[in-house]
């Protein structure tokens, strides 16, 4: 059987069988307990006109609340907190279309640290003016003629930096895991929980931390339209890449799915299903309104699909990650407006 490796920040290797999970519960318990004290133990919100709207009970785990606005800085800390003091006197690199961006930059700052941060062009402002407010040093690059992985490995080689990648690392996804680990020790059972896929980073370390916890939990993600690509790697059998989405979920413009990620997610997931950019608006716009509470449009994703009565049949006990919130108050506005 053919060894998978994936390169750790400390310079050690994970190695799995093929189809084999690299992370387990275990990993995930060991992540929180370095989260703990220093991320936030975000709250799980309840609404019965939510509940009534679906026809269902919701739980939403709200990492809109997550220090740095989103589920990134989970995995970014623990990533970062595995780092010998060496590496973290050197520096951290990342690529990033925000969200992972403002979490690694952020980490570093606590640990001592300092980030250089590849960001596109075209990312909203919020996210670039708080990448730069938590003291990282930002190059950008064009999202659609550029090569953000091969841009930040340059920079890493070259500065003696560690890379720390947006998802595809065996301490990223434990550390992502750590929401959905704590949604479950607060609700009990659910009999599904429905997560936004980007890269597939929460994904995976929400499946694998949910399916140790629940047998027979329905694990449902939720992509764009535009950026169906785990959607067509599942029906497939295999990754498959797609060009550059085109979405107002900026946080879920992946062209391809993670290997290790993506070898998590075909194991453990039930279905991927899509929304469209209007679904997107109106679960932003229902959040705002109807649960007070304000998200990205890449942290609506999985509320959206709720919403819009993508799930079928419909489970009794929905969990739901509402994974950032992220979004400057002009762009909130110009969406709502649309």
């Amino acid at each position: 059987m053919t060894a998978r490796k994936t390169n750790s920040p400390t310079g050690r290797a994970r190695t799995t069988g093929t189809g084999v999970p690299a992370v387990t519960l275990d990993d995930v318990r060991d992540a929180a307990g370095r989260l703990a004290g220093v991320a936030h133990r975000t709250p799980v919100l309840r609404s019965r006109t939510l509940d009534a709207l679906v026809g269902a009970e919701v739980f939403l785990k709200c990492e809109n609340f997550q220090r740095a606005g989103a589920f990134k800085f989970r995995g970014a800390y623990h990533a970062l907190s595995r780092l010998s003091p060496e590496q973290l006197a050197r520096g951290v690199a990342a690529y990033s279309s925000g969200n992972h961006a403002q979490a690694v930059a952020l980490a570093a700052r606590e640990l001592g640290s300092h980030a250089v941060i590849v960001m596109p062009e075209d990312t909203p402002q919020s996210k670039l003016d708080a990448t730069a407010g938590y003291g990282a040093e930002i190059v950008t690059y064009d999202r659609y003629t550029g090569d953000r992985v091969a841009i930040g490995g340059r920079l890493a080689e070259e500065r003696g930096l560690a890379l720390i990648p947006p998802y595809e690392h065996p301490h990223i996804i434990a550390g992502q895991g750590t929401a959905a680990l704590e949604l479950i020790e607060e609700t009990g059972p659910l009999d599904a929980l429905l997560t936004p896929v980007g890269g597939g980073g929460l994904m995976a370390g929400s499946a694998t931390a949910a399916t140790a916890l629940v047998p027979g939990i329905r694990m449902i993600g939720v992509e764009p339209e535009a950026g169906d690509d785990t959607l067509r790697s599942l029906a497939a059998g295999h990754r498959v890449a797609i060009p550059v989405p085109r979405t107002i979920a900026d946080g879920q413009a992946a062209e391809t799915p993670g290997e290790l990620t993506f070898a998590i997610n075909q194991k453990l997931l039930e279905a991927i299903v899509l929304v469209s950019d209007d679904d997107i608006r109106a679960a932003m716009k229902l959040a705002f309104e109807r649960l007070k509470i304000v998200t990205e449009p890449s942290g609506a994703t999985a509320l959206a699909a709720l919403l819009a009565r993508r799930i079928a049949p419909l489970p009794p006990r929905i969990g739901v990650i509402i994974s950032g919130g992220n979004i400057g108050l002009d762009r909130f506005i110009g969406l709502m407006s649309h």
